[in-house]
């Protein structure tokens, strides 16, 4: 019997994450499609200076619009929405776009998921809708406690795939993961704030409050999980995290980078970049054993050895960035 090749969908798949979910699933030897949000420039995001961009097909649409949506997921068994707006800060500006793209968009995958019965959808989640932790490490029984109008879009969306999950037997799973991080990142992100200021030779390196802990997880364990999570049926129906079970403090994270990097800095906090006080996360540790369990998932990388690597590829790759301004 001739083995069918496995075709997946990635949607947000130009951005951080999704660029890497799709070069891992080529060597995966699945076929891929990238949905790309639809922009005059023809702008593929990261995917543009992919090595795999030939082994790519790239479609561009909204996850926004059911149409394009169910076009994208023709021929496909496979789906990974990474597809959602991310930035905290914006969130409080324009919360209305938030529950645009991350619920309505995550409802039109739902419903197209359904009405071609796709054999497999691996959701997005994220540790921001546990909030401020209650206990340590976070397990998926934490209460969900959004914080943020980007952590609410977020549990919305997480409920919306589960009820579909529940009520209409959909073959999805849920992952959440804990921060992370490598190359390609935002700006909007701690770690490339921090790494691009230092390497523009800022001494004062400009950020937000220093007492949070996050707990971090290089990007490739991240996409290796979502591959599992795929893979595994065990999944279907279940949340998991996607964590190191280990937390730092913004300060001493820092110090670490700065550390790695070879160079002296002090902080300055600054009020713009601090969230509303009852906003912020103030602590983020994951219990990954359901994941272990579940996935025989686990990181390979230390937040040490991911840093060295994500440093790295900055270097390489300072003209993308825009240090010296604060990317809400």
């Amino acid at each position: 019997m001739i083995k069918t090749k496995r075709r997946a969908l990635v949607t947000g798949a130009g951005g951080f994450i999704g660029s890497h979910l799709c070069e891992r699933l080529v060597d995966e030897g699945y076929g891929v499609s990238a949905l790309i949000r639809y922009n005059s420039r023809n702008s593929w995001g990261w995917l543009e200076k992919s090595k795999y961009k030939a082994k790519i097909s790239i479609i561009s649409g909204d996850i926004r619009n059911f149409d394009s949506v169910k076009f994208a997921m023709k021929g496909v068994d496979t789906v990974f929405n990474l597809a959602a707006l991310i930035g905290i800060p914006y969130s409080y500006h324009s919360p209305d776009s938030y529950v645009d793209v991350n619920i309505r968009g995550t409802l039109n995958i739902l419903q197209a998921v359904k009405e071609l019965r796709i054999g497999r959808l691996v959701q997005t989640s994220t540790s921001e809708v546990y909030g401020t932790a209650q206990f340590i490490p976070i397990t998926e029984n934490h209460p969900v406690n959004p914080q943020s109008p980007y952590a609410a879009s977020k549990v919305g969306a997480d409920f919306m795939a589960l009820s579909f999950y529940r009520s209409f037997n959909l073959p999805v799973a849920i992952v959440r993961p804990f921060n992370a991080f490598g190359p390609r990142q935002s700006a909007r992100a701690i770690i490339p704030t921090i790494i691009t200021q230092i390497l523009d030779g800022n001494k004062t390196i400009k950020l937000g409050s220093l007492n949070p802990t996050r707990d971090f997880t290089y990007v490739e364990d991240t996409v290796n999980g979502f591959i599992k999570a795929a893979k595994t049926d065990k999944a279907v129906g279940e949340i998991i995290n996607l964590g190191n079970n280990s937390e730092i403090s913004m300060g001493d994270l820092v110090k670490l980078i700065a550390k790695i990097i070879g160079s002296r800095v002090e902080v300055e906090s600054e009020a713009k970049r601090i969230r509303p006080k009852v906003s912020e996360v103030m602590r983020l540790k994951a219990d990954n054993r359901k994941a272990k369990k579940l996935l025989n998932w686990s990181p390979k990388f230390s937040l040490e050895e991911g840093l060295e690597r994500t440093i790295d590829w900055f270097k390489e790759n300072k003209s993308s960035y825009k240090p010296e301004i604060y990317n809400v």
